[in-house]
């Protein structure tokens, strides 16, 4: 067995972990498990909250103290990518969020449809994004250039799309209050580390792994604490199984057309498959663990249950699918390095 065919089964392998739930989902599981079961409440909730707020500072601080500017300028040299991803994520995710709100209320209960438009204003994810590029053989620099924008641009346009969307529909939306809450809480603590970068960047990248449960403890104590708030209101008096099988059609129906609109469509618009793979992967993404901290904000006094639950359904749904679309990117690379070589030595010298 050659090096090669080594390779393609090491990514297919990692493909069908990825194809299969993640720790991160189970733990995100147990948590609304234990918020239905040990819902917090009264002066443990607002203590447990006071810490969520920070933690979510501390997560975003360590946002800009990873990002690297060097990065960030190489990769805005292809403005034209960056562009498709931020319209397609800002844009079309939108108006297909918009679409969904002719689905009755019968089919489709308000709060969730709410959670499915909120879904559709957040930036793309950052470590999936490129992950899923670097596996399937896409322009990983361009890649994490355009996952680190969509998700600072979203800090401004989340909240905007929010107040527009959320007002036209009449479901009310949020006040500039907000707004302001989201630039002290998640983007001044960016660019403080945005600020550091240069001195404790390098050091944070090679502690990763050491880091990373203050990545995810934040998103899951988000979790938790709204979920806790969810219960005590009765959310799971409110919906039956069937709204949730019908949020996970919604899902995967939004993600299908993205899908197929950034695929096609950068093959349409002249891209490399580099390209168009980076495109694929960044602008199909939605981010958890921006959108969840972002609702928390947004959407604060609020009971926000049922709005980032078609989030979570999206995130397990955007994994598994990505992963099968990933590893046949690479069977396919892997095939056409193979034809060349057997051309290559096929044609006389």
């Amino acid at each position: 067995m050659d090096d090669r065919t080594m390779t393609v089964l090491s990514r297919r392998e990692i493909a069908m972990r990825r194809f299969l739930p993640d720790t991160f989902t189970i733990l995100l599981v147990c948590t609304v498990i234990l918020a239905s079961l040990l819902p917090a409440s009264g002066t443990f909730a607002d203590y447990f909250g006071i810490a969520t707020d920070l933690a979510i500072a501390l997560l975003f601080f360590l946002h800009g103290a990873r990002l690297s500017r060097d990065v960030v300028i190489a990769g805005l040299l292809h403005w034209r990518l960056h562009i498709i991803i931020l319209l397609t994520t800002f844009g079309i995710f939108p108006l297909l969020g918009m679409a969904l709100g002719l689905i009755p209320d019968t089919i489709l209960p308000q709060p969730l449809y709410l959670g499915i438009l909120f879904l559709c204003v957040l930036p793309s994810t950052v470590q999936s994004s490129i992950a899923f590029t670097s596996m399937a053989g896409g322009n990983v620099p361009a890649a994490i250039c355009s996952a680190s924008a969509s998700n600072i641009f979203g800090m401004f346009l989340t909240p905007l799309l929010v107040g527009l969307l959320f007002s036209v529909g009449g479901h009310g939306g949020f006040s500039f209050d907000a707004l302001e809450q989201i630039l002290l809480q998640l983007l001044a603590p960016f660019i403080v580390g945005q600020i550091l970068q240069p001195w404790i960047g390098d050091w944070i990248r090679a502690k990763k792994k050491i880091l990373m449960p203050i990545d995810r403890g934040s998103i899951l104590m988000v979790v938790y604490l709204a979920f806790s708030t969810a219960v005590v209101e009765g959310l799971w008096h409110t919906f039956s199984i069937a709204d949730i099988v019908v949020v996970i059609v919604a899902d995967m129906v939004l993600l299908a057309i993205v899908l197929v609109l950034t695929m096609f469509g950068s093959r349409w618009l002249g891209f490399n498959k580099a390209d168009e793979i980076t495109i694929t992967f960044c602008g199909s993404k939605k981010s958890l663990a921006s959108g969840v901290p972002m609702a928390n904000v947004i959407f604060a006094g609020q009971s926000i249950g049922a709005i980032v639950l078609p989030l979570m359904l999206f995130h397990q749904i955007q994994l598994m699918v990505c992963a099968v679309i990933a590893q046949k990117y690479a069977a396919a690379a892997a095939r056409r390095a193979m034809d060349k070589e057997i051309d290559e030595a096929a044609s006389p010298a």
